[in-house]
């Protein structure tokens, strides 16, 4: 039933979205290109093994996407490369603009939460994996002045695995150092329903009573401050590239929960794609 409820909430933020595309009189869009576009490359990126970890691990990730007018199918940081100035507010996924305006873009997006591996780090024996789901989100980003931005964005577990609503609110730089290079930079704050927070950061009885943990019921909502700055250049017609780094800080019962050995925690990546199509 709790399932059913989820979903019907995600049909009623479609709805929603569909009306404001239909406003008659809608501000000035970004130009579409016709026909499909296409990016496929790799990134290295250093992050910790969980939220609250001590430890870092490296990963090399796929970078792929595809867009078509407003519709984007995408890995997390290939939407950016796909466009730079574009800015990536749909997320990894498959997302739709519902509107794209000269200052607003509002849309919807769907994505496959892995969820946690508890295997993924030793800190984590006896605590339960959360199972991966699908999530539904509603995005929007608003042109402030210049090159400032708002961006701001719920996402919510739609098939009642525990996931939760989560959500965060980003203010943006982005500016240019030349023809066909751009670095950005932003700070924000995210935040976790009950639900996703018990599930992240807090521990059951019955948890407590199979690891080394006390019992912890997180109750406040604040998960995380965090910032960060990158760097994007065209290479060539085809060719783009990218480094960035971020730092993050766990706040109130993210950083209280037993599963937490350190609350600041640093991420870097830098990756390569070959873009083609209109």
């Amino acid at each position: 039933m709790m399932m059913k409820s989820r979903i019907a909430w995600f049909c009623v933020l479609c709805l929603m979205g569909l009306g404001a595309r239909a406003d008659p009189e809608p501000a000035a869009a970004e130009p579409e290109h016709k026909g499909a576009r296409y990016l496929l490359g790799a990134a290295l990126s250093v992050e910790p093994e969980y939220a609250g970890a001590d430890r870092q691990r490296f990963k090399l990730r796929p970078l792929w996407a595809m867009q078509y007018g407003r519709f984007r199918l995408s890995t997390s940081r290939a939407s950016g490369l796909m466009s730079l100035g574009g800015g990536e507010a749909g997320g990894p996924g498959a997302s739709l603009d519902l509107l794209r305006g000269e200052r607003l873009r509002l849309g919807l997006s769907l994505r496959v939460d892995r969820g946690r591996d508890s295997d993924e780090s030793a800190h984590l024996a006896g605590v339960p994996d959360v199972r991966g789901t699908l999530r539904g989100r509603v995005y929007a980003s608003y042109v402030l002045a210049g090159p400032w931005s708002l961006a701001g964005g719920l996402s919510q577990d739609l098939l009642g695995r525990k996931g939760g609503l989560l959500g965060s609110l980003d203010l943006n730089y982005r500016g240019r150092l030349g023809p066909g290079t751009e670095w950005g930079a932003g700070a924000g704050l995210s935040f976790g329903d009950r639900r996703y927070m018990r599930s992240y950061f807090g521990i059951s009885e019955a948890v407590a009573a199979r690891s080394v943990y006390a019992v912890f019921d997180p109750e406040r909502a604040t998960r995380d401050l965090h910032a960060g700055i990158g760097l994007s250049r065209v290479l060539d017609r085809h060719w783009v590239g990218f480094v960035g780094a971020g730092i993050s800080t766990l706040l109130a019962d993210a950083a209280a929960s037993p599963l937490t050995q350190r609350r600041y925690s640093y991420s870097a990546a830098a990756g390569l794609a070959y873009r083609w199509g209109p």
